[in-house]
């Protein structure tokens, strides 16, 4: 009887995989053909192919990549987006000294409280602040931008598949809509207000092109010209130092609990051999 019940609710549990399996499959087709090709599915690009000195399992942050790319946040990015994960004192570790932490985070306005009124106004950073939102709260950020609120940046690489060449591909990706999405998609057109970029996820964001032209940005003497292309990268890698600034020490970490284990488990295979080299198989008759 026993058996029986058994093979009766495997063969059960059989038929509902089998019905399962069919019904998604028959709903992948259906899908397939009922619904059209969209502009987002068709036009849509990948990132760019780029590289960092940071990528690779022995990769390192560009400390003079990374202070250009605070000076472009500085002044382009920081007037939409803000860093509310990143302090201030945090930058030290991209080389600037104690004094020049307290000179640049004086330039920013943060919130405060006026001692006399308990009214809230602001004042000048401090290293112990962290960076400001350039918006009061979100309605005005998004009164300010087409109704769209400007996303914080300080974890964007780590939200966006392949993060930084993302950030990179969509600072650099601005374009005309092409005559053949324009002909077969004329809704995805951008409309008032709306920028055309491939890289974005549905083709067209409210934020117009931050970099518009090379040298937007000076570089002090001894850096790299700063082009577009270039500006970009230095900022990107700069976005990916803000959203994972602990990387070199967590692959140094790494590399060391690895080798230990390495030579953890050399002495115990040794130490297996050693216990038990006096000891002969047993012989069977």
């Amino acid at each position: 009887m026993i058996r029986i019940i058994s093979a009766l609710v495997g063969l059960g549990f059989t038929v509902v995989v089998v019905f399962a399996f069919f019904t998604g499959l028959t709903t992948v087709i259906s899908d397939g053909e009922l619904k059209p090709e969209t502009a987002e599915h068709e036009f849509h690009k990948h990132p760019k192919e780029v590289s960092f000195a940071q990528d690779g399992l022995f990769g390192k942050y560009d400390r003079a990549q990374l202070q250009r790319g605070l000076q472009v946040y500085k002044e382009v990015c920081s007037a939409c987006h803000s860093l509310k994960y990143v302090a201030f004192r945090d930058l030290s570790a991209l080389g600037y000294t104690e004094g020049q932490v307290k000179a640049l985070s004086a330039q920013f306005q943060v919130p405060g409280i006026d001692s006399n009124t308990g009214e809230a106004t602001t004042r000048p950073g401090t290293p112990t602040d962290y960076f400001p939102s350039p918006y009061p709260n979100n309605v005005a950020a998004a009164a300010a931008n087409n109704n769209a609120i400007p996303p914080d940046l300080s974890l964007m690489t780590k939200a966006r598949h392949d993060g930084t060449a993302y950030v990179y591909s969509l600072l650099t990706g601005y374009q005309e809509p092409s005559a053949e999405l324009v002909k077969k998609f004329p809704a995805s057109a951008p409309g008032p207000g709306l920028h055309h970029n491939p890289y974005f996820a549905n083709l067209n964001l409210a934020m117009a092109p931050p970099l518009t032209s090379n040298g937007q940005v000076t570089y002090a003497p001894g850096n790299p010209e700063p082009t577009i292309d270039q500006m970009a990268k230095d900022v990107s890698a700069f976005l990916a130092w803000t959203a994972e600034p602990k990387l070199e020490k967590r692959r140094q970490t790494g590399w060391a609990v690895l080798g230990f284990l390495i030579f953890a488990t050399i002495l115990a295979y040794l130490s297996k051999k050693q216990i038990w080299s006096a000891v002969k198989p047993r012989r069977e008759d």
